[in-house]
């Protein structure tokens, strides 16, 4: 495994600021968001890395940092039985080029992504929302997005069709007593 991560690194060092290893799992942190293209371009055509599998695009949202975003792209070697996850942070307005031509399976991944936490990326043929309507405002997984949406939506049997209304909030702040009820102190 120390043979295979100190090959990858030298052969990737322009494009990688660091690399980690848990379990299996094979981290690279890469210096510029607009490297992942050439660097998946690499792991997948090189014969010694054969990295033939996207397995997924995770993101998550990192609220307070100055690069708001980081982007996971996670790569199986089936030749190989290793798996590396490519990293890169983004600011809330980069543009990411896709890697469609890549990998085909990024396709609903980046849509995915792109509903849900509004990364654009560039070059992608069909970016549009995959998992929430067409006409949601917001993206529901960046940490900024209110807990209760901004829309109630019901469907109403006389009119048979949705209603959406604004969400206003009647009560005030409760007070919960975190006690479960189902707990009795018996006295014996």
């Amino acid at each position: 495994m120390f043979f295979w991560l100190s090959y990858i690194i030298n052969f990737l060092k322009k494009y990688i600021i660091k690399c980690s290893i848990y379990k299996e799992y094979i981290k690279l942190y890469l210096k510029k968001s607009d490297d992942i293209f050439v660097v998946l371009n690499i792991l997948k055509l090189h014969s010694f890395f054969r990295y033939n599998i996207l397995v997924d695009i995770a993101c998550i949202d990192n609220l307070k940092n100055k690069k708001r975003f980081s982007l996971n792209y996670i790569l199986l070697s089936i030749s190989n039985n290793t798996r590396i996850v490519l990293c890169t942070d983004l600011n809330l307005n980069n543009i990411i080029q896709s890697s469609i031509n890549i990998f085909s399976a990024a396709n609903w991944l980046e849509r995915e992504v792109f509903d849900m936490f509004g990364i654009f990326f560039f070059e992608h043929n069909d970016l549009r929302r995959i998992l929430t309507d067409y006409g949601f405002n917001g993206y529901p997984f960046r940490k900024d997005f209110p807990l209760n949406g901004f829309f109630e939506i019901r469907y109403d049997e006389d009119k048979q069709y949705l209603i959406y209304e604004s969400l206003e909030l009647m009560q005030n702040m409760r007070f919960y007593d975190f006690i479960s009820p189902f707990y009795k102190k018996y006295i014996i």
